[in-house]
């Protein structure tokens, strides 16, 4: 599944040190705004501790992660929605990605300079929340200009439901908030999705960079804690990570990057944290599979068909669908090998109306 993250902020907030850190890439990292114009692409494959599991289980000649794609946005600043700083350019970037990942700079530096000259996470937020909103306001003003007509002397059903919309979104984005603090339907919602392509809607993850020193005392960083105040009010995430010691760990082998990490007194990095949330805010999941030739993580939308995700591997999966055979990943880690796995009555044969589980385990019959 082709599904993207972008990573977007202000100038010199840390986004292109995550972006190496995240794909152990060598993109440019300068300290002048602008740096970054095109974005820069990076697949990582995503953590997950059941395929190594699996794979020590089965031997396999050879086992294969699932992947999640990373680009690195040039920073955006005020403006950018009236094309400053080559801001057009930045939000057809950003319209593309399927989820956002916003740096916010929670450190202080007198190296590193703050676009802004001081440091202030709620009003860099402000700043890019802002500049979404107006973009997707001027995406609300032209459609309400093409249907209002419409909607207000023929009362055209469809019209009228569409108005209906449009105005709410027109009074959440003239106030600067984003479309994502506007409680929607889930049928209203899916609509506004795929018809406008609203960059304030898309899910996001807020990635807190903070000090090497603020990283080992969390809860007294007074800067994250204005991120996750901000970040409750729209009901998301908020992940601490210092990019400078996460692109140091990114480099080092993984006997030593664990040692770096115990350390610190974590269990993963915080990269691995923005991967895996990433992940999971794209509403995605898991499903496995096994063998001497191969263990793989097979990645689906949540909510998928036993059919549908056989066509992932490959589309006659999917014409030629008979069956699924299909065990869950707790109950191979509880019984220890398939054989006792079946003895025990848990390998279940499911058909076309199955819905896919994370962490299955699945093979799957079929004749074309």
């Amino acid at each position: 599944m082709s599904l993207k993250a972008g990573i977007v902020g202000l100038p010199n907030v840390g986004k292109s040190t995550l972006f190496n850190a995240i794909t152990n890439s060598h993109v440019e990292a300068a300290n002048y705004p602008f740096a970054t114009i095109n974005p820069n692409t990076g697949v990582v494959n995503v953590p997950d501790e059941r395929l190594t599991f699996l794979t020590n289980l089965f031997n396999p000649k050879k086992s294969i992660q699932a992947t999640f794609e990373f680009f690195d946005i040039a920073g955006l600043v005020r403006g950018a929605s009236k094309g400053e700083g080559l801001g057009n350019q930045f939000l057809s970037h950003i319209r593309e990605c399927d989820a956002i990942v916003e740096v916010v700079r929670c450190f202080d530096s007198n190296e590193i300079i703050h676009v802004d000259e001081s440091v202030d996470p709620k009003r860099d937020i402000e700043t890019i929340n802002l500049e979404l909103a107006m973009a997707d306001l001027a995406t609300v003003e032209k459609r309400i200009a093409s249907i209002g007509n419409r909607a207000r002397i023929n009362k055209d059903k469809e019209s009228v439901y569409e108005m209906s919309l449009l105005e709410q979104l027109k009074k959440v984005l003239e106030s600067g908030e984003s479309a994502r603090c506007l409680s929607l339907k889930d049928e209203d919602k899916e609509y506004i999705e795929k018809n406008y392509h609203l960059l304030s809607l898309k899910p996001i993850i807020y990635v807190a960079n903070v000090s090497d020193t603020d990283y080992m005392d969390l809860d007294n960083c007074a800067y994250l804690q204005i991120v996750k105040q901000i970040a409750e009010k729209e009901n998301a995430q908020v992940i601490p990570v210092s990019c400078e010691i996460e692109y140091e760990l990114s480099s080092l082998p993984k006997e030593e990057r664990d040692e770096f990490l115990a350390s610190l007194g974590a269990s993963e990095s915080g990269l691995d944290k923005v991967i895996k949330a990433a992940y999971k805010l794209l509403n995605l999941s898991t499903f496995f599979t096994v063998g001497p030739d191969e263990c793989r993580a097979w990645t689906f939308k949540t909510g998928s068909s036993a059919p549908k995700c056989a066509g992932i591997i490959h589309t006659d999966f999917e014409k030629g669908f008979i069956k699924a055979e299909v065990y869950s990943y707790d109950d191979i880690k509880k019984y220890g090998s398939e054989l006792a796995l079946k003895e025990a009555g848990k390998l279940r044969m499911e058909g076309k109306s199955y819905i896919m589980q994370d962490g299955d385990i699945a093979f799957f019959r079929f004749n074309v």
